[in-house]
Parts: structure tokens; C-alpha cells; sequence
């Protein structure tokens, strides 16, 4: 036969198949997707009128289109293999469109659950009931009992999740070992967790939108018949704080290192405590520096030259997520240790009243604009008689 001919036969083959497919569809009801149905609490799948009968439609008009009424999902799912499938595309297309605008829990629930999900969604309702002590009371709790305490923000649970961070590349090892101290429970040590995970309502765009995108990851870690302790010891300054309020914690706060023998286990460029007066109760200061990035990457290195310090000593630890592994180490090893994470640049913020996240002379502010770069070098002697041991990444 000719190849000529058969190219021909095919192309009008091809153009009766799409000819008869297309003519099929058009005996088929028109759908349309629609978010604001699915957030009055239908299904999100509307049909046309003119195409409806009492066994796919609620008789509820689409608020979208005058048009259309909205599906119910419930009497037809199982019959209509049309809808089946229209409403899987509907769970693609209001993740993908809406940017994960409704978590996939929500989605899957068939339309019971509407936008209003800080109210409704069982995944906040279950956060909502963790056990977490204020700052205040989890300061007291370190000093009342001298304890530890090893502190997980977004960062650690970033890290848990299989996510990197700026200062600190994601590692399999380090992930794992962070899992497992957020589900350790040891005598004299206080894991802290935000408090901002069970007040949901209350939250800024930043946690509600963390907590939207990890939920159920987090629902699976926590023992939520444990008492956490707040990791926000270390952020008290919120640039519209009440200025008596963050004074009288300070003066509380600064009671964990008072009048004791303090060493310090920081990033190069951190500078805890150097030129302000939140150390000025101590009785002396020492300081073992860090790489200022990925300082899990020499973590035994860290670890052997703090097992050199006198266990008399207190251990302050301001190294991101390294802290929060290194506290836990040392605690079951005799030391009384602190993650003290942003303390002293929430100091310095509030010392300058900040209105925002701003950059601070001499240390490295990983949060503020430009604070992780172009750091001066500082002249201070005294500082400098402070190091103990510089460690380096290789």
C-alpha cells in the first residue's frame, strides 16, 4: 500500500475519533471547580443547570456562576465515576491555584470542612491541647531546678522535615538525632516547643502558615502527655512589646547566670553578652567559637572540647540547631546546659527599641536584612582573653 495513502487514512481517522470523542462530551454535564463552593462547606465541583437532576445537585446555587449548582459530593461520588474524577482534579487544582490554601486533611473530608479551618480543622484542634509552659514558667522551672534545656523553633522542625535552613544544611544524621530528642524524656531537662502551635487563632502569617504545611508531621512527634517548655525564652522582644514587661524578664532571665562561672558555645560572630550588659551579673565569661554556618558539621569537635569545661560551670549555648543537640549531650553527661538561642540580639533589639528585624554592629543576625554579612571585626582585648578554643569547618 502507499505510504502516501496510509499517512492520508490515518490523518482522517484521527480527525473522526476527535470528531466523535468531542461530540460525546458535549452530552456530558459541564463541570467547573470552584473554591468559593467548597468554602461554604460543598464539594468545589458545580454543574451546569440545564445538565443537573436531583441526584447530583443540593439545588444550592454556585456562588461563582448563577448558572451552575453545586454537587453533593455525598449521593453522587460513588455512582457518577464523572464527578469521582472531576473531584480529584478539584483536590489538584484549589492545592495548586490556592498555593495549598486547604490542607489536603480538609480536602479529603469531602466538602464537611469549609474555609474556616483555625476553627474547625480537627489537626489544630489536637495542636491546640499540647501542654507548653510560658516563658516565665519555663525560666523558672531552669532556675528553681537548675535544668537544661534544648529549644526546637521552625528551624529544628525544618530540619526534622527534611529541609535545610540558611545557616545550617540539611543532614540525615542531624535530622534523626534532633527526632529523637524532641521525643526524649530525661530528668533535669526541659525540651521547648513554640506556643504559638496551639494558639493558632492568635497567630501571624508566618506560624499559621507553617503549621498549615506541617500539621500532621507535627501531630505524629509530639507526646501530648508531656509538658513542653516555650522555646520563646530567647525571643522576648516582639517590637511592640510592653518595655516595663521586658525588663522585668530580662532581670529573670538573667537570673539563670547569676553570679556563676559562664561558658559560652557560639558562632564566630555572634558575640554573646559583647557590649551590652545582659552578662554583667556573672562571675566570669568564656568562649568557645563556632563556625558561624553548618556548625554541625564538626559537631565531635565541639563536643570533646566542651567536655573539657568543669562541670561547675554553667554552659550557654547560642549555635542554632546545633545548640539544641549540644545541650542534650552535655545535660546527660552532668552539665547544666542552655540553649539560649537569640537572647542577646532580642536584647540588642530592645535596647534600640527596634520597630523591626535590624541589623546590629559586630554580630551576625541571620534574621535581619544584610546581618549575616560584612560583620566588622571588633578591638576589644577583654573579649578576645574570653576564647578559649576557635573551631573552624574543615
Amino acid at each position: 500500500m502507499d505510504t502516501h495513502y496510509v499517512y492520508i487514512l490515518l490523518q482522517n481517522k484521527i480527525f473522526w475519533a476527535i470528531n466523535i470523542l468531542e461530540f460525546l462530551i458535549l452530552l456530558l454535564p459541564k463541570f467547573v471547580l470552584c473554591d468559593k463552593c467548597y468554602s461554604n462547606g460543598n464539594t468545589g465541583i458545580c454543574i451546569e443547570k440545564s445538565k443537573c437532576n436531583n441526584s447530583t445537585t443540593d439545588n444550592v446555587k454556585c456562588p461563582g456562576n448563577n448558572n451552575f449548582e453545586c454537587c453533593v459530593l455525598e449521593t453522587t461520588a460513588n455512582k457518577n465515576n464523572i464527578i469521582r474524577n472531576t473531584r480529584h482534579r478539584v483536590i489538584n487544582y484549589l492545592n495548586v491555584k490556592k498555593n495549598k490554601r486547604y490542607c489536603k486533611k480538609c480536602l479529603n473530608l469531602k466538602g464537611k470542612k469549609g474555609l474556616d479551618c483555625y476553627n474547625r480543622c480537627p489537626a489544630f484542634k489536637i495542636l491546640s491541647s499540647l501542654n507548653i509552659l510560658s516563658s516565665e514558667e519555663t525560666v523558672d522551672d531552669i532556675i528553681n531546678n537548675k535544668k537544661s534545656i534544648s529549644r526546637f523553633g521552625d528551624g529544628e522542625f525544618d530540619l526534622i522535615f527534611g529541609k535545610g535552613i540558611n545557616f545550617q544544611k540539611f543532614d540525615k544524621n542531624m535530622s534523626k538525632r534532633l527526632t529523637d530528642i524532641l521525643q526524649s524524656i530525661k530528668e533535669g531537662l526541659i525540651i521547648a516547643i513554640p506556643i504559638t502551635l496551639k494558639t493558632v487563632k492568635t497567630n501571624n502569617n508566618f506560624w499559621k502558615n507553617f503549621i498549615s504545611k506541617y500539621q500532621y508531621k507535627l501531630i505524629n512527634l509530639f507526646n501530648f502527655n508531656k509538658v513542653y517548655g516555650n522555646v520563646g525564652i530567647s525571643r522576648f522582644y516582639n517590637f511592640n512589646s510592653n518595655g516595663n514587661f521586658v525588663l522585668n524578664y530580662i532581670n529573670k532571665l538573667k537570673l539563670i547566670w547569676d553570679k556563676k562561672d559562664v561558658v559560652i558555645i557560639e558562632g564566630e560572630k555572634s558575640r554573646f553578652g559583647f557590649n551590652n550588659d545582659l552578662l554583667n551579673n556573672t562571675k566570669t565569661i568564656q568562649r568557645i567559637l563556632c563556625p558561624v554556618k553548618n556548625a554541625y558539621n564538626v559537631y565531635e569537635k565541639i563536643y570533646n572540647e566542651a567536655l573539657k569545661i568543669n562541670k561547675d560551670k554553667l554552659i550557654l549555648i547560642a549555635l542554632g540547631p546545633t545548640a539544641t543537640i549540644l545541650a542534650y549531650d552535655l545535660h546527660n553527661v552532668g552539665y547544666q546546659a542552655i540553649d539560649i538561642g537569640h537572647a542577646d540580639i532580642s536584647y540588642e533589639w530592645f535596647l534600640r527599641n527596634a520597630t523591626y528585624k535590624i541589623k546590629i554592629d559586630n554580630k551576625y543576625v541571620n534574621e535581619a536584612c544584610g546581618g549575616g554579612t560584612n560583620i566588622e571585626d571588633i578591638t576589644d582585648k577583654s573579649y578576645y582573653d574570653q576564647i578559649l578554643v576557635k573551631i573552624l569547618n574543615e
